[in-house]
């Protein structure tokens, strides 16, 4: 029971936090007693104790302030995380405001929240809106400037943006903001519309409205290439990988483990041998996935991939084209890596067969291969099925091996695409599952990165149940059309 507390917990924190990454919330311009002015989004408040060295050391008025504020939360001060961006302008992503450094806060008219395709989410308000007529020219300072009015220059750029991010623009446009920068100090900042991805005025926006950028975020999230170090933009490669990957793996692995089971089950006498056989079956299932990678590495990639290579791609040497990590190698080494489940499974869907229907085959004339194949495996798949789902959930997750064996941070040529012939097994790929490892532990910002590796965890669970929802929908449908009565 505490277990299943435990997992229904964890998911729930999962599905929670990855499905409110895309929502847009308000954006706050705070002024704090030392003159600092910050524009921001709040991710998250905390609590904590203020102490007394840091008050000491305050102007009498804030000093007073916060020991207000202490004294009506229990000596507990509150602090906001603000998402300020801007990250080329002030160096910093995020900046921590206590309520007691607050001398003002406002949410502005016109502040907008911007996603580019460089360097982060960009706020500011509206101050204007540039236009040069010159193609080749994309330098703000040479531009004119066409309005002064917010409004009239928020139009503008929803007029132009599609088009300048279609290429169908034969002028380039900025839209001018008034940043704030914190200890860095007030900057106005001429924006390329180019570079816009996507922008809302944050403060204006009705449940609708929110609701559409909602939507559009995850569309992005989910049809886009990754961007900025892979934490911003979508994820699309990492889904082609990982599905094909998976399907691949299990394409292998169904057919290695069902002869395999057959053969014990069936053929094979009782005896040491076996004995022996079924113990090593036993004790892959606990070897360390790592071990399974190093061992892909050196056999797949370096041994059968370096012999592929000198018989047909010796004109390519020394760039490998088969003796270096891809597709197949990560898929067969996965699939030695479920290999005992598949194996387990379907020996005990075998077992499940009642014998009366064995010998009313042999009773007709029917050869033993005959019996197998048309009474025995039939009647198993539900069984074989439930090897499959298992195997395809835990290959699915698996990252350890795959860090060895084919994965890469970013690989621009997806695995699957439409040249012939469509499927590339030699080419390397993204994974949510190393997604996930590289946006959490390698990013330079890992407060930038939280929602990042919260949103592909939730998709990456999403894709393993929708895979097994599939299989576990075919195994049903097997289950019915077999079913008989046991005598």
């Amino acid at each position: 029971m505490v277990a299943l507390v435990m997992i229904v917990g964890l998911l729930g924190l999962i599905f929670y936090q990855g499905g409110a990454t895309f929502w847009p919330g308000p954006l706050v311009e705070i002024t704090t007693h030392d003159g600092r002015t910050f524009l921001g989004e709040v991710t998250r408040s905390e609590d904590y104790r203020l102490d007394a060295d840091t008050l000491n050391k305050l102007p009498p008025a804030i000093a007073a302030n916060a020991r207000a504020l202490l004294a009506a939360h229990e000596g507990q001060m509150r602090r906001r995380l603000l998402r300020t961006g801007n990250f080329d302008l002030t160096g910093s992503e995020y900046q921590w405001v206590s309520d007691y450094e607050v001398v003002r806060e406002t949410e502005p008219l016109w502040a907008v929240t911007v996603e580019r395709t460089d360097w982060g989410n960009c706020y500011g308000v509206v101050q204007g809106f540039l236009v040069t007529n010159e193609l080749r020219v994309k330098d703000p300072a040479r531009a004119e400037v066409e309005t002064n009015d917010p409004g009239t220059a928020w139009n503008r750029f929803q007029q132009v943006h599609e088009g300048v991010r279609d290429k169908l623009a034969n002028e380039h446009y900025f839209v001018r903001l008034q940043t704030r920068g914190g200890s860095k100090g007030d900057k106005v900042y001429d924006l390329p519309v180019e570079e816009v991805v996507l922008a809302y005025p944050a403060n204006q926006l009705s449940f609708g409205g929110r609701f559409k950028v909602y939507l559009t975020r995850w569309v992005e999230f989910l049809t886009d290439k990754p961007r900025m170090a892979n934490t911003e933009g979508g994820v699309l490669p990492a889904i082609w990988g990982t599905v094909a990957m998976t399907l691949l793996l299990s394409l292998l692995v169904v057919p290695f483990g069902v002869l395999a089971a057959l053969y014990l089950r069936e053929y094979a006498r009782p005896g040491p041998i076996v004995s022996a056989v079924r113990i090593a079956i036993n004790n892959l299932a606990g070897v360390p996935s790592i071990v399974f990678g190093v061992f892909g590495l050196g056999f797949f990639c370096y041994l059968l991939g370096g012999s592929v290579d000198q018989v047909f791609f010796r004109d390519r040497l020394p760039s490998p084209t088969f003796g270096t990590g891809g597709l197949l190698w990560a898929s067969m080494t996965l699939a030695l890596l479920t290999l005992p489940v598949v194996i387990v499974s379907t020996e005990e869907a075998l077992a499940a067969v009642p014998s009366s229907m064995r010998e009313g085959s042999y009773a007709c004339g029917a050869s033993k291969w005959q019996t197998i194949w048309r009474i025995v495996l039939p009647r198993a798949l539900p069984g074989i099925m439930t090897g499959m789902i298992l195997a395809m959930a835990r290959g699915a997750g698996e990252v350890a091996p795959l860090m060895l064996v084919g994965v890469l941070k970013h690989a621009p040529e997806l695995p699957i695409d439409g040249v012939f012939p469509f499927v590339h097994l030699q080419r390397s790929f993204m994974h949510l599952g190393f997604h996930i490892f590289d946006v959490g532990f390698q990013s330079r910002n890992s407060e930038a990165a939280r929602p990042m590796v919260y949103t592909t965890t939730f998709l990456l669970i999403v894709i393993i149940a929708l895979l097994n929802l599939m299989a576990v929908w075919l195994r049903s449908r097997l289950r019915r059309r077999f079913q008989v009565s046991h005598f």
